[in-house]
């Protein structure tokens, strides 16, 4: 009866050893799957920054060319203003009533 019990005991033992081994490896699997995954996220994280700071440099420079289209607006608007007064010269110049 002793000798049988060590033999079921010893044969327990060596279920139990394989489970453990079963998942040491599941475990392994796992955290090598989690490791990937942290890369991932790594490099998503550093293309998110990257991103945001073009995104800001591109705001910048669409602020920039929005001003300078106002400022070449106004100074079409000016030019206008200049080409209908100097229009209005040359029409009166042109008139009759100013040779006579």
């Amino acid at each position: 009866g002793h000798e049988q019990l060590l033999k079921m005991m010893e044969e327990r033992m060596m279920d139990v050893e394989q489970k453990l081994r079963l998942v040491k490896r599941l475990l392994q699997d796992k955290v090598n799957q989690l490791k990937e995954q942290l890369s991932k996220n790594t490099k998503a994280d550093a293309m998110v920054k990257d991103l945001y700071v073009e995104n800001a440099q591109l705001l910048k420079a669409l602020e920039m060319t929005e001003q300078r289209q106002k400022t070449a607006e106004r100074k079409n608007y000016l030019l206008e203003e200049k080409i209908a007064n100097l229009n209005r010269i040359v029409k009166n110049l042109a008139s009759p009533s100013f040779h006579s």
